[in-house]
């Protein structure tokens, strides 16, 4: 039976923490794994099938601007390679436009709000939470804030 096609999309940080909890579950998936590229990441080549896009933060509004822009082209061009049956993301900027991408083309997407959260709504939470297919929350509380939302507990 041919396996499906997942990709897993995240920034570095806490959302590639969360993300890599997961990792027990990709051998399932002919999967790809999205990160952006820092020293932090740059091994993670030797485990998984990673690719990654330029890494930005908000420090220069500008730069981060353009970054943000390069990456939403590079969405759409790993998205037409890679053909992703379902995305799965922990967020934040370097996912949103992918989860669009993937819902515009009729694909699964499944967001997992921030752990940090368990008080109000992430940014890239509440971009996305209007089109995933399936939103999931952390924490109880959160349902309050995402009441369409599935609460597992959490992923640590």
């Amino acid at each position: 039976m041919k396996k499906k096609k997942v990709l897993f999309i995240c920034s570095v940080g806490g959302h590639l923490t969360q993300m890599l909890q997961l990792k027990s579950i990709f051998d399932n998936y002919n999967y790809l794994l999205v990160t952006e590229k820092t020293d932090v990441t740059k091994d993670l080549k030797e485990k998984y099938n990673v690719k990654f896009f330029k890494y930005c933060n908000g420090k220069n509004f500008i730069k981060y601007f353009f970054i943000n822009v390069i990456n939403a082209f590079n969405s759409i061009f790993t998205f037409i390679k890679f053909r992703p049956d379902v995305i799965v993301s922990t967020g934040a900027n370097t996912s949103v436009p992918m989860c669009y991408l993937g819902r515009l083309f009729g694909k699964k997407v499944i967001f997992i709000e921030s752990f940090a959260k368990s008080r109000g709504k992430t940014l890239s939470g509440k971009l996305v939470y209007p089109i995933a297919s399936t939103f999931i929350v952390q924490w109880e509380s959160m349902l309050e804030y995402y009441p369409k939302a599935v609460y597992f507990g959490g992923i640590y």
